[in-house]
């Protein structure tokens, strides 16, 4: 199965002091996860390409950038001069990605798509060979600090088998709800990078708290 990677979500940081709040991270984690909510698409706004710009000189973790957006695909220009590195968007959004990895495959972005718990992961199986990485959600899109939906491990399990067989690199991520208590079932199930909130941000040693989390994904503790 592929490497682990951690990707803390920016979501549960302090948004008064975003830059030293991803220095913390130092280079402990994979990725830096940043939800793009629009207020349309989820009844939530976070944030947009003004902070990721800013954000973008204080580490060299890669950006993934999950879109909960209407028309996702509007944004990729300027994901990409803002210095994001991956972005996904919703399957629900975005039924037919194909233009979209099109256009992020020309502005040098990674692709991938999402599928929230209501949605088959059938969805995704037409364009899973577009994706650099496949995302399933396991808490409803739109706030962060829900709890973990064990029912959408079977979405996990079924694209794993998908990516696997085809001979994909494909990684599949999950997010929402992940912790200690919830990460190893879903690694099982053959998720490879893990999206972390309150699980990292809530801790005061970030570092040490994306080792713990490793550790147990990999069946260390």
């Amino acid at each position: 199965m592929a490497d682990i990677k951690i990707a803390p979500s920016l979501l549960a940081a302090d948004f008064s002091r975003l830059a030293d709040e991803v220095a913390t991270l130092g280079t402990a984690a994979d990725l830096l996860h940043l939800d793009v909510m629009d207020g349309h698409f989820v009844p939530n706004l976070t944030f947009g390409m003004p902070v990721i710009a800013a954000l973008r000189p204080h580490t060299t973790l890669r950006f993934d950038c999950h879109l909960m957006t209407t028309n996702p695909g509007d944004f990729i220009p300027e994901l990409a001069e803002a210095g994001a590195d991956l972005v996904t968007m919703h399957i629900e959004a975005v039924p037919d990605p194909r233009p979209a990895a099109r256009l992020a495959a020309a502005h040098g972005l990674g692709f991938g798509v999402v599928v929230s718990p209501p949605t088959p992961w059938e969805a995704l199986e037409p364009f899973v060979e577009l994706c650099e990485m496949v995302l399933v959600m396991s808490v409803n899109p739109g706030f962060g600090g829900q709890s973990f939906i064990p029912e959408v491990l079977g979405k996990v399990e079924s694209l794993r088998k998908l990516v696997d067989s085809q001979g994909l690199s494909t990684d599949i991520e999950i997010d929402g709800g992940i912790s200690p208590a919830t990460a190893r079932s879903a690694r099982q199930a053959g998720a490879n990078v893990f999206v972390a909130g309150t699980a990292v941000f809530g801790r005061q040693d970030r570092s040490q708290a994306i080792e713990e989390l490793r550790n147990v994904i990999e069946g260390q503790s």
